[in-house]
């Protein structure tokens, strides 16, 4: 069996660059400091506070959600995003384990 590039990586680099490509998009930054200012936030509330349309949205939300960095609910015919505290400490602990070293040269 081949051995691929990918292979050579720990579990966790390979999780951090997903995190950090969820993360490569200004409208998913915006879309985090929404969800960050409420409890939970509509799809169409989110909508509305971006200069997107609304299937763009919900392609961006998907993705966050494909990381952990928010959760989805249905409630009714609509759905409540909100964040993943979870996975963002563990992200934001791995960010400051990868740049401990920051201003140490």
């Amino acid at each position: 069996m081949a051995i691929t590039k990918k292979d050579e990586f720990t579990s966790e680099e390979i999780w951090l660059s997903d995190i950090a490509k969820a993360l490569s998009h200004p409208a998913r930054i915006k879309i985090l400091k929404i969800l960050n200012e409420t409890d939970s936030c509509i799809v169409g509330t989110i909508v509305d506070k971006l200069p997107l349309a609304q299937a763009t949205v919900s392609q961006h939300l998907k993705e966050l959600k494909r990381v952990g960095l928010i959760e989805g609910e249905i409630d009714g015919p609509k759905v409540c995003y909100c964040l993943n505290n979870k996975t963002l400490v563990k992200a934001k602990s791995a960010l400051d384990k990868l740049f401990s070293k920051i201003g140490c040269c």
